[in-house]
């Protein structure tokens, strides 16, 4: 039975909006309560890191409850989710927010959190993905150790099923990741009923689909159906690669790549449409000038907080809280450095917005002994 009411500690207080899910006020406004019982379904490769960040921020403000995983970082990823896996779960325990990586289980994930919790997830183009993935995860997959060109993506992709076994360890990185993601059989054929159905099913469940291609767009519709505060999307780009380590696709390998993940594809055509209805419902020009003023306060924040104003390699970050985790064998994800005497008014949002996830994990008190035992070992090894 799922949790039937929230445990948030206090009322957030309400606030003038336009948006759908309010109630009118006597002077004409509307009326509304942020939404603070969410589920985020966190994909892979999908800029849910620092939409995490946002999420992580959003629950200290309101003193939620988070249900973690328990010495790591993901739920027992890619076991499905089960409620056992919830850090100090109990029956009848109610949580408030779940974000971190797991493989969707619709059924167990709703006996953590209240009935009327806002399903949220993002996707991104396929190809785009399953260049990242390889890149990220690649090393890995054993089957694309035999793989020994210059260009692996392209020896890949150019005949896949040399390099991919159904059956073989964490071959799911490889083929159709978000659909496998969502608790669903990553290797079906694409017209199989079963595809479609899947994805009517994740429709049903989830209320805001966002894409990665527009980040802020997406932003801004949560903020509308959540009746969030426009502080609350504050952002900087976490888990972010060098522009050197990544593959500009051709559109020879793009094709290629999209045919070999023919069911994200679907699962992304569809989920696109409904986004720009929504946006079409929101009103363009309205969603213009709203991306515009969010794009204006990032900018603000990142030359308040960020020494020089972007990102910088690894090997120049130089606090080691602030060094995010990086894929074996590999020094490819970015970082920042927290600008020196940042004003007292701003230092904690600062440091808090530039804290990568495995940190600030730490920091609201998650045990994460696997993982650092993991990269203990990465260390010993050179990985």
């Amino acid at each position: 039975v799922p949790v039937p009411y929230s445990c948030a500690h206090r009322p957030s207080a309400a606030h003038s909006s336009t948006i759908s899910n309010s109630s009118h006020h006597a002077s004409g406004q509307q009326i509304c309560t942020p939404k603070v019982d969410i589920m985020f379904m966190k994909t892979h490769k999908t800029a849910s890191s620092t939409f995490l960040n946002i999420l992580f921020r959003f629950g200290e403000k309101h003193h939620l409850k988070f249900a973690f995983p328990n010495s790591r970082n993901d739920f027992f990823y890619p076991s499905p989710f089960h409620r056992s896996q919830v850090k100090d779960y109990r029956p009848g325990m109610c949580f408030n927010i779940i974000c971190n990586h797991m493989r969707f289980n619709a059924a167990e994930v709703a006996k953590v959190l209240p009935a009327d919790t806002s399903y949220i997830t993002i996707l991104r183009d396929p190809a785009d993905l399953a260049e990242s993935s390889f890149h990220y995860f690649g090393r890995v997959v054993p089957l694309t150790w035999k793989l020994s060109g210059d260009d692996k993506l392209r020896e890949f992709l150019t005949d896949p099923k040399l390099y991919y076994d159904p059956e073989g360890f964490n071959s799911f990185y490889l083929k159709n990741l978000l659909f496998f993601d969502f608790g669903q059989d990553n290797n079906l054929h694409p017209d199989d009923p079963k595809v479609d159905e899947a994805i009517q099913a994740i429709a049903k469940r989830f209320h805001l689909v966002m894409l990665v291609e527009y980040f802020e767009e997406s932003l801004i519709l949560l903020k509308d159906a959540l009746c969030w505060d426009m502080e609350d999307l504050l952002f900087f780009k976490l888990n972010a690669r060098k522009g050197s380590t990544i593959s500009k696709l051709t559109p020879e390998l793009r094709a290629k790549a999209m045919e070999w993940n023919a069911i994200d594809l679907k699962l992304y055509q569809y989920f696109n449409a409904t986004f720009w209805e929504k946006v079409d419902a929101y009103g363009r020009e309205r969603m213009a000038r709203d991306v515009a003023e969010l794009q204006r306060r990032n900018a603000e924040m990142a030359s308040i907080c960020i020494e020089g104003g972007h990102a910088v390699d690894a090997g120049s970050i130089l606090e080691t809280s602030m060094q995010p985790w990086q894929p074996i064998g590999e020094k490819s994800i970015m970082g920042y450095n927290l600008k020196k005497n940042v004003d007292k008014a701003h230092r904690k949002l600062c440091r808090k917005m530039l804290t990568p996830e495995l940190q600030y994990l730490t920091d609201m008190g998650v045990n994460l002994w696997i993982t650092r035992l993991w990269g203990h070992i990465r260390e010993i090894l050179h990985w």
